[in-house]
């Protein structure tokens, strides 16, 4: 419990930061606006160019990977069916499959497995938001009823189009492209990216603490329990299910399924913002499967093997 309390832990402390800033209005909900277009239109963007800027195709194990994905899609899918496609169901089949990979993931499989697994969550890092974010974006995009007029066929490719010319997939393809150029980014460049890319997770944090504090939570908790189970229970179940039934096993698994295991990833939240879809009920989803997390990575960890 105590590495995993550890990493949790900051998640938590900026979180009511931000919920006890909103509460004595020293950031109000209006303001929210403005930092999450901060935050979507030039700190992610930093983020996500960065880190695939150093992704090596060929240097990334495939087969845990594509069973992560293939499970989270699954659960991406699964919720569009169950609840009907919507632009509101799609982002909350994203806030059910996408994991808070870094902030909390990193100190946890670096404390419980080292080096050698910390390896492998960094090749699922440099890919995770590329395949779900885009796929996310792609099914508000495309949702049935969006604000789109002319010929159906023009449709779909105006929304593939917004999709991929977008701040989230744009800067990931980009960056990817310039790590296979194999060139280093110049180093003055390097650092201000890094420093822009160190804000995301603090700032996103205290953004789903205002939020959160001025949220009805009559109208909310409810729905974001429901997210929350399936983020904390139900996809590390289907990438364990997935992955036995492939054959897998070993260390390279055993961190797919405590990557999952992981709360919510702030990026959700930014993304909800952004679209003005279900944003508080996401706030209220990735504040709960924080909480959960608790148990769900301890006990994954106490279950799996260690090396």
């Amino acid at each position: 419990m105590l590495p995993v309390l550890s990493a949790l832990f900051p998640v938590i402390l900026l979180t009511a930061i931000g919920y006890a800033s909103g509460k004595l209005r020293l950031i109000r909900a209006e303001g929210l606006v403005d930092l999450s277009n901060l935050v979507f239109l030039v700190l992610a963007p930093a983020l996500f160019f960065r880190t695939m800027s150093g992704v090596q195709p060929a240097q990334v194990a495939l087969a845990p990977l594509v069973v992560y994905f293939a499970a989270s899609l699954v659960l991406m899918l699964s919720t569009l069916l169950v609840r009907g496609w919507t632009r509101e169901s799609a982002m909350q089949g994203l806030t059910a499959s996408f994991s808070n990979t870094f902030l909390v993931g990193v100190p946890v499989v670096t404390f419980v497995y080292g080096p050698a697994g910390l390896a492998h969550l960094l090749a699922l890092i440099t890919l995770h938001a590329v395949v779900l974010l885009t796929a996310g974006t792609l099914a508000l995009e495309l949702a049935p009823g969006a604000s789109r007029a002319g010929h159906p066929a023009r449709a779909v490719l105006q929304a593939v189009r917004s999709s991929i010319i977008h701040p989230v997939p744009l800067p990931i393809l980009a960056g990817l492209a310039w790590g296979q150029t194999g060139w280093a980014l110049p180093e003055l460049i390097d650092t201000s990216l890094r420093l822009l890319s160190q804000a995301v997770g603090p700032l996103s944090l205290l953004m789903v603490g205002v939020s959160l504090a001025s949220i009805r939570v009559g109208d909310q908790w409810r729905g974001a329990l429901t997210l929350a189970l399936l983020k904390t229970v139900v996809h590390p179940l289907l990438v364990l299910a997935v992955g036995l039934a492939a054959g897998l096993s070993g260390l390279p698994f055993a961190v797919m399924v405590v990557a999952a295991c992981l709360p919510t990833g702030a990026n959700v939240f930014i993304l909800a913002k952004r679209y003005k879809v279900a944003d508080e009920q996401v706030t209220a989803a990735v504040a709960l499967s924080t909480l959960l997390a608790l148990v769900s990575v301890t006990t994954a960890l106490s279950l799996l093997p260690r090396g």
